[in-house]
């Protein structure tokens, strides 16, 4: 092949790298990374006698599943279908004519899914240990307390946790109300050790940091609802005083709350009603969520989680 031979495709590149970086003020990094995914396919394509605008999602497959073959990571296999694709669909967007049969459109190509990653979780002791931490007697290590319990005992996101008004727990039934995403409202319960660490909370601490009429449960220092920032703060700081090696953080206890009621027997559609999970795939389950699984059922697999129901 000679030396000067063009690539096909490689001016209508050029063409594109100069609508990212000005149009979509991508960096330079990032264009550079483009660049090259994208030329490597074009020489792929121009290797095998095809012109660019000629190939179709059977073309693509094929160099992703090259790749693989080359021991490629997923993640960066991942990436580079997105990038090829976009090319072609701004090519698209632009009105060049791209030649390959409506059912083999490249535009069709779908991106390997990304591989989900077990989450990491806390064993018990570490836990026990993260909560004890927190043992102080002024307003603000009573608070802390309160809010860890409640974290751990509910599995409730940051977001929620902070959003609660002292409306939504009621302390009888043990349990508060969390508004999730989709605008979604559940009630979560919670045991023995967050009712007690709420309790004091409520009676010593939070009187002595609330100012005016505020609502919120949780309030800082100048009696404002506490912010999400704060408590992913908090939690942080409580991980690093006892030595946890992992970066600790409020998904880390949503996530421990969750697997150590799976290892201590409860129902996995419970477990997804607790966390708020609109599919049962997010839970990696496979049954949807059966209207029988009522009150009764997650307190008995609350009842075997971190302490026991209040009697």
């Amino acid at each position: 092949m000679p030396t000067n031979h063009k690539i096909s495709g490689e001016a209508e590149l050029d063409e594109y790298l100069h609508y990212v970086t000005l149009v979509l003020a991508r960096s330079q990094y990032t264009t550079r990374n483009y660049r090259n995914d994208i030329s490597k396919f074009l020489k792929y394509v121009d290797r095998r006698g095809r012109l660019f605008s000629a190939v179709g999602r059977t073309d693509a497959r094929g160099y992703l599943r090259k790749l693989k073959d080359q021991g490629v990571t997923e993640g960066s296999i991942r990436r580079i279908a997105i990038t090829v694709r976009g090319f072609y669909v701004w090519l698209d967007s632009t009105g060049y004519s791209l030649s390959a049969s409506k059912g083999d459109s490249i535009l069709r190509l779908r991106t390997p899914k990304a591989a989900r990653r077990l989450p990491r979780v806390l064993q018990q002791n570490d836990v026990d240990k993260l909560i004890g931490s927190i043992a102080g007697d002024d307003p603000g290590s009573i608070r802390n307390r309160a809010l860890l319990e409640l974290l751990y005992a509910t599995g409730i996101r940051v977001s929620e946790v902070t959003s609660i008004d002292l409306r939504d727990i009621d302390m009888n039934l043990m349990q508060v109300s969390v508004v999730g995403k989709g605008n979604k409202e559940r009630i979560c319960l919670f045991g023995e050790p967050a009712w007690t660490a709420l309790n004091r909370y409520f009676e010593e601490a939070r009187p002595l940091l609330v100012k005016g009429m505020q609502t919120a449960c949780f309030v800082n220092r100048f009696g404002q609802r506490l912010s999400q920032r704060s408590v992913q703060r908090l939690v942080s700081d409580a991980g690093i005083q006892v030595g946890i090696k992992t970066n600790v953080h409020p998904h880390l206890l949503r996530h421990s709350f969750a697997t150590h009621l799976v290892e201590r027997g409860a129902d996995i559609r419970v477990v997804q009603h607790l966390l708020g999970h609109s599919s049962p795939d997010t839970t990696q389950i496979y049954t949807a969520l059966s209207s029988s699984s009522g009150s009764d059922e997650i307190q008995a697999a609350l009842k075997n989680a971190r302490g026991t129901k209040k009697n």
